[in-house]
C-alpha cells in the first residue's frame, strides 16, 4: 500500500513538473540518452547505485523508486516466455494467464537458413516478452556446435559461425523493436554442459576469433544487442562472467559494446574480478533463494554488500560502480523508459502462425528413396504411427528453456487431423522412455505410465506395421536430463530406449517406413540404409504436429537444411577424435582448432552421415555453371559470382544455394573451404533464377594471431557453389592481387 501511495504521489509531482517544464533531464526523452544517464547518475546515492548492479529476486533487479527509475525484469527464452515463478523460488507462481506460445528451438530456426524467419521469430517472441512487461529476454544463444553430445545444442544455431551470424542479427532486431533487450548468450566458449561451472577452456586466439566469436561480434556490431550474458566456464583461468580478456578487451574494447553485461545465474565467483572485469549485473549467485547464504541472500551477492563495503572504505574508486550503472541506465532508457515502446501481444493466433511457418521451413528431409514422401492421402488407407515421441510433450523440460505453453499439437494429433476421414491412423507406442518431464513445478498432465515389457511393445508395433500402407516411426531424443537438456551432456551418440532395434525390426516388415527424428542434436543411424525416408524435425513448439503433418503430406514442400553435420560415429568429430572432450581435471584444450564440423570432415576426408547444409525437397533443382565478374580482385575490391538455378521438378519449392571459399595457398593452415554466403530462393516448376553473390576481400581474410589482426594474402582462391558442404555443383577461381 505504501509503495502504491508513493508511486501515485510521484506521478502527480512529475505531472506538475512536466506542466511547468521543470522535469529532470533523465526523465526528458527529448534529450540525448547519454545526457540523461549522467543526470540520473548524479542524483543517485551510493547505496542506490549498488542496488542496481545485483538481483533483488530470481529474475529482477532494483530500480530507483525515489527517482522513478523502474526495475529490470528478465525472462528466460529463447524459445518462449518463461512462466512466472515466485519472487525467490524456482517453483511456479500459479498464474493462470502466463501460458505462452512455444516457438521452435533455435536449431530449427537455423535450419531454415532464412533471415526473414529469424526476423519473424524475434518480432513475435519480442511482442510476447513486452506484453508480459519483461525488458530483457535471455536469448538468443549462439555458441558453436563443437560436439553432438552437448546437452544444450538445441538452444544454439549450429556449427558454422557465418550461418549463426546471419541468423542472429535479425532475431535481435526483431526483439528490440518491441522495447525489449535481447541478451545474447553465453559469452563465450560454453560448448558443453558437462563440468560447465568448472572447466577451463584453452583455445588459440585464431580459433577463438574465427570460430567461436563471429556470431557474438555480429550480434553486437550489426544487431546492436542491448545486453550480453556471460557463460559459466572459465577461459584463461578466469570465469567468463568476470573475464577481463573477453569482456573488457574484446567485447567493450574491440567491438565497442555499450550495453549491459549480465551474469548467468550463479556465474559470478569473485567480488574483485566482478568489479573490474566488465560485469554489470549479477544474478542467481544463490539460486536456491534464502536457503543458502546469509538471511538476505541478495545483499550478500558479490556485487552487493561486499562491493558497497569496498566503495565506502575507499578501497574501490566510485567510478567503478558508475561504469556499471551507466550501462544499466542505458538499458533502462532503451526499454522501460522509452515512451514509444509498443504494448506487445501474447499467445495470439498470429504468433501461432509464425511458429508454424518457422517450423515448416526448418524441417529437414534427410532421405527420400523412391519418393516415398510425400504421403498421398488419396491412395493411403492405413497409416501406422509408432513411437513415444509421437505423443510426448516437448515444451516442458530441457532446462531454462522449459515452457508453459498455451497449447502443443503433438505429431500424432497433427497427422490425425490432416488425415481426417481419408485414412485410418493407428497408434502404438513401440518403446518407453521416462514417464514425464517435470521442471520447477511445471509438469505435463500426460500419463505415460506403461506396464508392458519392451518385448510386448515391440511385438505389437510389428503386428501393426505389417498391415499398414505406410509406417511413420516418430522417435529421437527428448528433453530429459542426459539428452537434450541443460546441465548435463548426452552419454552417447546413439538413440536411447532401444529405438535402433525397433526401427530395424519395422524396416523388415514394411518397406514403406518413414523415420521421423525429434532432436536438437545429431544422432547415430545404424539403420540408415534399411529405411527409405528420414526426416529431422527438431523441437517445433506449439505447432509441432501441424507443421510435421503438412510436410509429410506435401502441403508444404520441405526446404530446411542441416545447420550442423551428422557424423557416422563420435570418432568422426574432432573434439572426440583428438581425445580432449570433456577435459581432464577440469582443463580442456580445443586441439582440433579451426576444424569444427564440416571443416574437420573436409580436412580429414571423412564422409559424414549427413553433411552440413544438406536437405532434400519434393522437387529437384538443377544448377548451371557459376560465372564470376573478373578473374582478379583488387586489394580492396569485390567480385560478383552468379549461378543459374532451375526448378526441374513439377512442384514449387525453395532451395538454399550455398557459397563457400577456399584459399589455395596460405602461409597458415586454413580449412579446405568455408561458408561465406547463402541465398534461399523460391522457384515455381520450370522457373529459373540467376542467384547472385558478392565476394569481398573480407570474405578472404583469416585472423593472424601473431599480429592480432584480420588479413588476406594475395593468391589464388576457389569459389564453390552447391547444395550442401559435400555437394558442390560448380566452382570458379580468381586471384587476389
Amino acid at each position: 500500500m505504501k509503495k502504491t501511495v508513493l508511486l501515485i504521489i510521484t506521478l502527480f509531482v512529475l505531472t506538475i513538473m512536466q506542466a511547468q517544464n521543470t522535469l529532470p533531464v533523465y526523465l526528458d526523452d527529448s534529450k540525448p540518452i547519454e545526457q540523461r544517464i549522467e543526470d540520473a547518475l548524479s542524483r543517485m546515492t551510493l547505496e542506490e547505485k549498488v542496488a542496481l548492479v545485483h538481483a533483488q529476486s530470481k529474475f529482477s533487479s532494483a530500480g530507483v523508486q525515489r527517482l522513478g527509475i523502474p526495475e529490470n525484469w528478465m525472462t528466460d527464452g529463447p524459445h518462449g516466455i518463461r512462466a512466472e515463478v515466485f519472487w525467490d523460488e524456482w517453483d511456479q507462481a500459479g498464474w493462470t494467464n502466463d501460458s505462452c506460445m512455444a516457438f521452435p528451438a533455435l536449431t530449427c530456426l537455423a535450419a531454415t537458413w532464412n533471415p526473414e524467419m529469424a526476423a519473424l521469430y524475434g518480432k513475435s517472441i519480442g511482442e510476447e516478452a513486452r506484453y508480459r512487461n519483461k525488458n530483457v529476454l535471455l536469448g538468443p544463444g549462439v555458441n558453436i556446435y563443437r560436439t553432438p553430445l552437448n546437452g544444450r545444442n538445441f538452444e544454439y544455431m549450429g556449427e558454422d559461425p557465418y550461418l549463426a551470424s546471419r541468423m542472429v542479427v535479425p532475431y535481435i532486431q526483431g526483439v528490440q523493436k518491441n522495447g525489449v533487450a535481447a541478451c545474447v548468450k553465453h559469452f563465450a566458449l560454453n560448448n558443453q554442459e558437462k563440468d560447465r561451472h568448472t572447466v577451463n577452456v584453452t583455445v588459440d586466439d585464431r580459433t577463438l576469433y574465427e570460430i567461436y566469436l563471429p556470431a557474438f561480434k555480429a550480434a553486437v556490431t550489426e544487431g546492436k544487442a542491448w545486453a550480453i550474458m556471460g557463460s559459466y566456464n572459465r577461459y584463461k583461468g578466469q570465469w567468463a562472467c568476470q573475464n577481463e580478456y573477453l569482456l573488457n578487451d574484446i567485447l567493450r574494447g574491440e567491438w565497442g559494446f555499450d550495453g549491459a553485461v549480465v551474469s548467468d545465474w550463479g556465474g559470478v565467483n569473485n567480488t574483485e574480478q566482478a568489479i573490474y572485469h566488465g560485469l554489470d549485473m549479477e544474478f542467481g549467485s544463490w539460486t536456491n533463494g534464502l536457503s543458502e547464504g546469509k538471511s538476505n541472500a541478495y545483499d550478500s551477492y558479490y556485487l552487493a554488500d561486499p562491493f558497497l563495503d569496498l566503495l565506502r572504505s575507499g578501497k574501490v574508486n566510485p567510478e567503478e560502480v558508475d561504469k556499471k550503472v551507466r550501462n544499466i541506465l542505458r538499458l533502462v532508457f532503451r526499454t522501460t523508459m522509452d515512451r514509444n515502446r509498443p504494448f506487445g501481444s501474447f499467445a495470439t493466433p498470429e504468433h501461432g502462425l509464425a511458429a508454424r511457418q518457422i517450423a515448416e521451413e526448418g524441417i529437414v528431409l534427410l532421405k527420400n528413396t523412391d519418393n516415398l514422401l510425400p504421403i498421398r492421402l488419396e491412395t493411403t488407407k492405413k497409416i501406422a504411427v509408432i513411437g513415444e515421441n509421437a505423443i510426448k510433450m516437448m515444451t516442458i523440460g530441457g532446462g531454462s528453456s522449459s515452457l508453459k505453453a498455451k497449447y502443443e499439437i503433438s505429431p500424432l494429433d497433427g497427422i490425425k487431423n490432416k488425415a481426417g476421414k481419408r485414412a485410418d491412423v493407428v497408434y502404438v507406442r513401440g518403446y518407453v522412455g521416462e514417464e514425464t518431464a517435470e521442471q520447477d513445478g511445471l509438469k505435463s498432465a500426460q500419463n505415460l505410465t506403461e506396464t508392458r515389457s519392451p518385448e510386448a511393445l515391440l511385438a505389437e508395433a510389428i503386428d501393426v506395421a505389417k498391415v499398414a500402407d505406410v509406417v511413420i516411426f516418430i522417435g529421437g531424443l527428448n528433453k530429459h536430463d542426459g539428452q537434450d537438456c541443460e546441465g548435463a551432456d548426452r552419454e552417447e551418440l546413439g538413440l536411447p530406449y532401444g529405438q535402433d532395434q525397433l526401427i530395424s525390426a519395422l524396416a523388415k516388415v514394411n518397406k514403406n517406413l518413414v523415420v521421423v527424428i525429434l532432436s536438437g542434436n545429431a544422432v547415430a543411424m545404424p539403420w540408415v540404409n534399411e529405411v527409405p525416408a528420414i526426416v529431422e524435425t527438431w523441437y517445433l513448439g506449439s505447432e509441432a504436429g501441424n507443421a510435421l503433418a503438412n510436410v509429410l503430406t506435401g502441403d508444404v514442400n520441405p526446404s530446411g537444411k542441416l545447420p550442423f553435420t551428422f557424423p557416422v560415429q563420435l570418432s568422426d568429430v574432432g573434439a572426440h577424435s583428438l581425445g580432449d572432450y570433456p577435459g581432464k581435471d577440469y582443463e580442456e584444450t580445443y586441439h582440433e582448432g579451426l576444424f569444427v564440423g564440416y571443416r574437420w570432415n573436409d580436412k580429414n576426408k571423412i564422409k559424414p552421415l549427413f553433411p552440413f547444409g544438406h536437405g532434400l525437397s519434393y522437387t529437384q533443382f538443377a544448377y548451371g555453371k557459376a560465372a564470376i565478374s573478373a578473374k582478379t580482385m583488387p586489394a580492396n575490391g569485390q567480385l560478383i559470382v552468379t549461378v543459374p538455378v532451375k526448378n526441374a521438378g513439377n512442384k514449387a519449392g525453395k532451395e538454399i544455394v550455398q557459397l563457400y571459399i577456399g584459399d589455395e595457398k596460405s602461409s597458415l593452415v586454413r580449412p579446405v573451404k568455408e561458408l561465406k554466403s547463402f541465398r534461399k530462393i523460391d522457384l515455381a516448376p520450370g522457373e529459373e533464377k540467376n542467384v547472385e553473390f558478392t565476394v569481398s576481400v573480407d570474405d578472404l581474410k583469416f585472423f593472424d594471431d601473431t599480429k592480432h589482426e584480420w588479413r588476406a594474402e594475395p593468391g589464388k582462391f576457389t569459389v564453390y557453389v552447391g547444395a550442401s558442404s559435400a555437394d558442390m555443383r560448380s566452382t570458379v577461381d580468381f586471384e587476389l592481387k
